[in-house]
């Protein structure tokens, strides 16, 4: 089954390529603004998210190309190892999934930036996955620990990353359209570049919609906190007492679609998940496999997932189409991590071991699950895959899948049996990809 891991592979390294910012940047930069009328005089470029440095790389070269008559600077947010090499832009590295200073500091040189805008200047902003915690600058009152308790509190009560963003972009005060509003305000054109990591590929829900029109409301976050019995012992004080003043009317609400009109800001997604899972079909279809896109916003517990994907596959095989099949899907799975727990590994690989335990009986199956940021979740890898081979060496190993799960080491389960998937940062981030492939 060399063949399979493989043709695995090669479907993971297809799914990422379409979602190259050193490609699809420079594309879209020739849309916005085409020969004739690109851009003159100021350009501040600002940005956050895991693939905002390789995005303000590409800026730079399409600009030193095509924009001789720009003055260029900026500052963009990345996470620590995902730094990109720039000449104009400041690239400042921070921490993810949970804010530090070093972001908070990097977030408020943004936001003083573009309060200097001027009439006439253009803002482009470079968002994409990961840019919720990057550009955390908190509202007047609350602190960047309470950002970071209100963070983890999230995290750990497995809340889909939409509900999390929810809660988050009423705290900034740069994210929920914040940072759109304060350069209309100067009378600066923005144009905004989203790298897509959430299901729908709302500008709204990209790293909290720095520069979109917001359809959440305070009422919405305290909903959030309440449904995840997330109260005083766990959200500080200072985070419910400003989310109650803003249901009272005591400080502004995010952005709307009203606050926009005859106003000059644009959010394009220039990269989804979508068109990373066409990629990969097309691939595997040069290798004789059909392929069954399942959809790209396929969300729940990981370990449910794997075993509902287990069902499917089972159900295909039993079709009468005599073609190879392959599975392909994407999304953002959620792992509940009970308290005293300390896990290895993330959703994907979480996903792909709950495949693994419950497709035993599947011959000739196989599959790889990876994080397209390069990261899945605790440790350095991306994520993971498994053939027959796996599994009998697993058998051999004597490695029991179940007690793995209920650790949350999945991560260990796979590095025992060199089944992990290593990309290091990839730079950009469109979401979960996963495959299963099934040979009749």
């Amino acid at each position: 089954m060399r063949q399979q891991e493989t043709i695995l592979k090669n479907a993971f390294a297809a799914a990422l390529a379409v979602a190259d910012p050193k490609k699809i940047v420079p594309e879209y930069l020739a849309k916005i603004f085409p020969a004739g009328s690109e851009p003159q005089g100021r350009c501040l470029v600002v940005g956050a998210g895991k693939a905002s440095a390789s995005m303000a790389t590409a800026l730079e070269s399409h600009a030193n190309n095509y924009w001789p008559n720009v003055i260029l600077g900026g500052v963009v947010l990345t996470r620590y190892g995902h730094h990109s090499p720039t000449g104009h832009i400041q690239i400042i590295e921070a921490g993810h999934p949970v804010p530090d200073q070093a972001g908070m500091d990097g977030a408020k040189e943004i936001y003083r930036l573009v309060s200097e805008l001027s009439q006439g200047d253009i803002l482009i902003a470079l968002i994409s996955g990961g840019g919720s915690s990057l550009l955390t600058l908190p509202q007047v009152g609350i602190s960047i620990e309470d950002m970071r308790k209100t963070t983890e509190a999230l995290l750990r009560s497995g809340a889909p990353i939409e509900e999390m963003n929810v809660v988050r972009k009423h705290l900034s005060a740069i994210q929920g359209g914040n940072l759109a509003r304060l350069a209309i305000a100067r009378g600066a054109r923005v144009e905004a570049l989203l790298i897509s990591d959430v299901t729908g590929d709302a500008p709204a829900d990209i790293a909290s919609g720095p520069c979109a029109p917001d359809y959440s409301s305070y009422q919405d976050a305290l909903n959030i906190l309440n449904k995840y019995h997330l109260g005083s012992d766990s959200i500080p004080t200072s985070v419910l007492s400003h989310l109650q003043r803003g249901i009272a009317g005591e400080v502004p609400e995010t952005l709307k679609e009203a606050d926009l009109q005859n106003t000059a800001v644009s959010n394009h997604v220039i990269a989804t998940a979508y068109k990373s899972l066409e990629a990969a079909a097309e691939y595997v279809r040069t290798q004789g496999y059909e392929p069954v896109i399942l959809g790209d916003t396929i969300t729940g517990e990981a370990q449910d997932v794997g075993i509902e994907q287990a069902a499917l596959a089972r159900q295909h095989l039993l079709a009468t189409n005599a073609k190879p099949i392959a599975l392909i899907s994407g999304g953002e799975c959620t792992v509940t991590i009970p308290d005293g727990i300390k896990c290895r590994g993330g959703r994907c690989s979480e996903y792909l071991l709950s495949l693994f335990a419950a497709s035993s009986d599947i011959p000739n199956i196989c599959a790889l699950a990876a994080d397209t940021d390069g990261i899945d979740g605790s440790e350095k890898n991306a994520g993971a895959w498994f053939t027959p081979e796996i599994l009998q060496a697993a058998n051999k190993q004597c490695l029991i899948p179940l007690r793995y799960l209920d650790r949350h080491d999945c991560h260990g389960f796979f590095a025992q049996l060199g089944a992990l998937v290593e990309t290091g940062p990839t730079l950009t981030n469109v979401n979960d990809f996963r495959i299963i492939l099934l040979d009749k």
